[in-house]
């Protein structure tokens, strides 16, 4: 099988082509615009595959898309291509609108046009596989609010609520899918996940921000009291299930993704601070860095995935604890700092790719 995958430079998609290209024998397009969190040293060890080729092209450009399509005619497409951090959407929503919206549309128009032209066999086993989150349903009851909070989780049936700027993005791109299932009968799939975690996470996200903050001995921001629950998905594990899902899932069905590890985001920097003292060791603690500062604007309280349906149709569960999974994920930052400077500012793309890069 050959697999598209829009954004594959980015975190999760990275993940998903190291995946693809380690443990199977498909071939991959790697389609990824390059913007400041989309990083090629993610896929060094791949990159030399003969089973992998990179295109830099923006998803909302149809000419490129079209040749791309035409060119490579993939089996299936994976769209994780997507700007997705909250607080870069409440200062400035118009990329996001760009990207997650029209860029949807853009490469689902594209999709449909190439779908319609392929031969029976082909058409009948092409999928549109749509990666999305789970911010888009809003937040759930918070134990310090409502009794017996933890049995209120998100299910694929749980309404759109979405708060911010880029979940709303996120929620209008799912829509935009299903429509094009149910007006044009394209085969899509979409899968909606909960935090993602580990190895080649832009240092902007909580997790990595937190451990080269504190080796800095820069102060550890944490928004509000910190009580914010999110479900935590080790990146690997997500990468397996998002392949599971666009080879075994059912068309027009949706998959919620989660990694059952409700932590508070407080409980998760001390969990940074304590494995940092336990393996860079200094005299000041850790945690005395952490500084908490005013929350940002309709922060969603908790999220939570009930995965169920995932594990029980297409067997899929997650094999990293959150305690497994963040050991690994610190331990990687520790043996890869040189690679946080080199994403940061840019040295690894412009040596690939050229001074324009």
């Amino acid at each position: 099988m050959k697999l598209l995958i829009t954004g594959g430079a980015g975190f999760i998609g990275s993940a998903v082509i190291r995946h693809i290209i380690t443990h199977t024998s498909d071939e991959v397009v790697n389609l990824d615009k390059l913007t400041y969190a989309g990083n090629l040293e993610s896929l060094a060890e791949v990159s030399d595959s003969e089973r992998y080729t990179f295109e830099q092209v923006d998803i909302c450009n149809r000419e490129e898309v079209d040749r791309v399509l035409a060119q490579h005619q993939p089996d299936a497409i994976m769209h994780l291509a997507a700007e997705s951090h909250v607080d870069r959407s409440i200062d400035g929503p118009a990329d996001f609108i760009e990207t997650n919206i029209v860029g949807t549309y853009t490469l689902l128009e594209a999709t449909r046009q190439y779908w319609q032209t392929l031969e029976v066999e082909k058409k009948a086993n092409f999928r549109f596989h749509h990666i999305s989150t789970d911010e888009v349903y809003g937040d759930l009851p918070h134990p310090n609010d409502t009794p017996n909070a933890e049995q209120h989780l998100f299910s694929e049936q749980t309404a759109y609520a979405p708060s911010s700027p880029y979940s709303a993005s996120k929620a209008s791109s799912d829509h935009l899918v299903r429509a094009w299932r149910r007006t044009y009968g394209l085969p899509v799939l979409v899968t909606n996940c909960s935090n993602n975690y580990g190895p080649y996470h832009f240092p902007e996200k909580l997790i990595p921000l937190m451990i080269l903050n504190a080796l800095e001995g820069k102060p550890l921001p944490v928004y509000g009291k910190g009580d914010q629950i999110r479900d935590w998905l080790y990146v690997e594990d997500h990468a397996r299930a998002l392949y599971k899902v666009v080879t075994d899932g059912e068309p027009g069905e949706t998959y919620n993704i989660g990694g059952h590890n409700e932590k508070q985001n407080i409980e998760v920097v001390h969990t940074i601070c304590d494995i940092l003292q336990e393996l860079r060791p200094q005299e000041r603690s850790y945690r005395d860095l952490i500084t908490f500062v005013q929350d940002r604007p309709g922060h969603d309280m908790r999220y939570a995935i009930d995965a169920g349906k995932i594990q029980k149709e297409l067997g899929w569960a997650p094999e990293e604890t959150f305690e497994t999974g963040i050991q690994k994920t610190v331990q990687w930052y520790l043996n890869n700092l040189d690679w946080c400077q080199r994403v940061q500012d840019g040295t690894y793309q412009r040596e690939r790719l050229g001074a324009s890069a």
